[in-house]
Parts: C-alpha cells; structure tokens; sequence
C-alpha cells in the first residue's frame, strides 16, 4: 500500500484516512474511518477513539468501541487537512464534502470508493482500501506484535478471529521468529 501512496506523493489526510500511514490507526475499517468525528482524535495524547454510534452517512463501527494509538505523522496531517483543506467548514465530521455538494455532510461509503477508483486509476494500481487494514495486521505480526494487541488494534472480538484471517504468514516468516527465539544456532545437522 506504500506504493500507492509513494506514486500519488500524497500528502493530504483525505487520501491517507486512517489507512496511509504507518500507524495502528490504519487498521481501521473504511466505515470507522467514514464515522470518525473530530472529538474522536486526540492530538495531544497521539490516540483515535472508535466510537460506535448512528451516523447520517451509514458509516459504522462494526465491532464496538476502542482506542489505537495514532503516529505523529497523522496528527500533523489531520492539522494541515483541517486548516488547509477543512477550512470553515462546520461539521461534527471529520470526512466530509468539501468541493462538492452538499458540502460539509459527512462521507458515504460511495465518495470514499470514489476516491479509490480516482486513485486507482491515477496511480494505475489495482487495490481496495481493505488492503491496508490487511497490509497492517500482517506486517505488525511480522513485525513481532503480539497477537492479542493485533487483535486489539483491528476491533477484532478474539485472537480467534485474528488467528483465522490473518494467520497466513508464511515458513519464511516462521522461520524468522524461530531464528530470533534461538531455535536456530548454526549447529543443525547439515548434509
């Protein structure tokens, strides 16, 4: 998912959500993000609250509520998105209409895809915005995070669940988390 966003060179919080950044915040799912109220970020502290709620626009929580910690780098572009995009618009929403109408409602998921499709066609690869809530939970678990906090992180309601979708990784990777366990020592019989 870096690709699409290292050919776009975005830059801009509306193209990224909770999804282009290398943050927990982009295991999010599309209709957490599209639901996302500005209340829901709390820049001092680096955290996003997912909040289960009615929204106009259809947008849901599917899994209740949490927190994930969210890079500096997203909070910076929720500042820039608000003070040079967002503009004086009045709105609980954090993804709303800004060039089109009616401006200020809230995103639905069909101006999110949209802007995928836009994308997609810009960058000329072929992606769905799921991808980056995968790309997320399989590189946190390469990465050695535990499978509780994975599971955690994407709202997932066991590690059952994690474990049945994400635990694809491969010998590779095994092999990996075996040589950094000391399992492999460079005395293994060899032929």
């Amino acid at each position: 998912m870096a690709e699409v966003l290292q050919k776009l060179s975005v830059k801009r919080f509306t193209a990224t959500s909770c999804n282009g950044l290398r943050t927990p915040g982009e295991g999010c799912r599309a209709g957490e993000a599209l639901g996302l109220r500005h209340e829901d970020i709390a820049a001092a502290e680096q955290e996003i609250s997912i909040v289960p709620r009615e929204n106009a626009n259809g947008a849901r929580a599917k899994s209740g509520g949490r927190t994930v910690p969210a890079g500096g780098e997203l909070i910076r572009l929720y500042a820039d998105y608000l003070h040079e995009e967002y503009g004086g618009i009045d709105s609980d929403h954090v993804f709303v209409n800004i060039w089109a109408e009616p401006k200020g409602h809230a995103w639905a998921y069909q101006a999110a895809y949209d802007l995928v499709l836009r994308i997609r066609a810009r960058t000329g690869i072929a992606f769905d915005p799921h991808w980056f809530r995968h790309s997320a939970a399989t590189r946190w678990l390469r990465d050695g995070v535990s499978i509780e906090v994975v599971s955690k992180l994407l709202g997932h309601s066991s590690v059952t669940v994690t474990l049945a979708v994400y635990g694809h990784l491969t010998a590779a990777d095994a092999r990996a988390a075996l040589e950094k366990a000391g399992w492999f020592t460079g005395r293994e019989v060899t032929w």
